[in-house]
């Protein structure tokens, strides 16, 4: 794959997490593996890859209106506590339909 032609869900992604897809992959996909290399627990690397698809889910969801993408990546990456996210999405949402 060119440069170039770097997918949104891959462009979207932090510098760490290219680096934990690839130490992934380089361990076959075991979570176990990955946790010992971390030097963390099982759990904790489940919960780091269930974040991870999270925002590939986001940045692959081409229905998702701009704002509403930011707000979940912002809540994702821990920038935006979820409630508050919530709350956001969901008044955008009714001036958006005021709007219309």
């Amino acid at each position: 794959m060119a440069v170039e032609i770097v997918p949104d869900w891959m462009s979207n992604l932090e510098d760490e997490d290219m680096v934990f897809i690839k130490n992934f992959l380089q361990a076959s996909g075991s979570l176990k593996e990955i946790a010992r290399q971390y030097g963390v627990t099982y759990p904790t690397v489940r919960l780091r890859l269930d974040k991870l698809i999270q925002k590939i889910k986001i940045s692959e969801d081409t229905e998702n209106d701009p704002y509403i993408a930011l707000i979940k990546r912002l809540a994702v990456n821990d920038k935006l506590d979820f409630d508050t996210a919530k709350i956001l999405i969901n008044e955008y949402k009714k001036i958006k339909e005021a709007v219309q």
